[in-house]
């Protein structure tokens, strides 16, 4: 008998509804009764807003029913709970737009990683409102769209944006390091699905020069904050921040150098917990799960 290797059966849950007795047990038994092996469960509570998260990787074994019908299946659990839920095929690649202005230290990072395979992306175009990073891009096959910004054209190349991600079937849109500000529709239109990289430790020194603004506040950490984008500017979400420890030693030119280092990290672990569908929103907060 030939069996398919243990990986192209793996499948995971998320999941979220109010807090309640028995959610759990629901889920478990309901994929132990299906012949469901767990590899890993992780749970949340938020008593401060009443939610419960849940994250489960299964394995579906030789007397499991094909996804699909589990699917169908599972609307005798959710509907019971409220629950918002779904099963993600991890084997599948995230489509994803990179939006990106002149910096290109974290596109360089985020291709780098997508090639060693860190995460499971497929980068359907990179978006830039310049052309300067044209020649990376295209040296990786992929697709380079210049979209140039003015406060004349602004509405109509967001609305193009929005026809690239319906068209390509993206799922998220990452900024790594895009230098315009999102208009609030545009945000409302990407929820939860658009992660940016903010060059500071928020929520201090937002705006221009924040390494200079530290080092006039002579501060002795610096760092970077992953967010999903809102209508709010830089007062997003926070999915992950990286520190680095620094001293009066530090001018502003090797702050940035330091800071830099920090950017990348914190969006590629930002991404990486997103892909792997670690992340749940929980109002202006987020729950991340970082166990197996």
């Amino acid at each position: 008998m030939t069996t398919m290797p243990q990986e192209a059966n793996n499948y995971i849950f998320t999941g979220s509804c109010r807090a309640g007795s028995g959610v759990v047990a629901a889920v478990t038994s309901f994929l132990a009764d299906r012949d469901c092996y767990i590899c890993a469960l992780e749970q949340f509570d938020d008593e401060s807003t009443d939610k419960f998260f849940m994250r489960a990787v299964f394995r579906r074994q030789e007397q499991s029913p094909a996804i699909e019908v589990m699917g169908e299946e599972f609307a005798s659990v959710s509907d019971k709970f409220a629950m918002d839920w779904q099963f993600h095929d991890p084997s599948v690649a995230v489509k994803t737009i990179l939006m990106v202005s002149k910096y290109d230290h974290c596109l360089d990072d985020l291709l780098y990683r997508r090639r060693k395979g860190e995460f499971n992306m497929e980068v359907t175009a990179v978006v830039s409102n310049h052309q300067d990073l044209r020649p990376m891009v295209e040296r990786e096959g992929i697709r380079f769209i210049h979209l140039p910004v003015s406060k004349d054209t602004k509405v109509q190349q967001e609305q193009r944006l929005m026809e690239i991600v319906d068209e390509t079937g993206t799922e998220l849109v990452i900024l790594a390091r895009y230098m315009q500000i999102l208009s609030n529709n545009l945000t409302e239109q990407l929820s939860g699905r658009c992660i940016n990289i903010h060059h500071s430790f928020l929520p201090g020194f937002k705006g221009a020069k924040p390494y200079h603004q530290a080092y006039d506040r002579g501060v002795k950490v610096i760092g970077a904050t992953a967010h999903y984008v809102t209508s709010d500017l830089d007062e997003g979400p926070i999915i992950e921040q990286m520190l680095t420890r620094v001293d009066h030693n530090y001018g502003p030119n090797h702050l940035v150098q330091v800071g830099r280092d920090n950017e990348c990290m914190a969006l590629a672990k930002a991404v990486k917990y997103h892909i792997e569908r670690r992340v749940f929103l929980d109002g202006n907060k987020t729950v991340v799960f970082l166990g197996s």
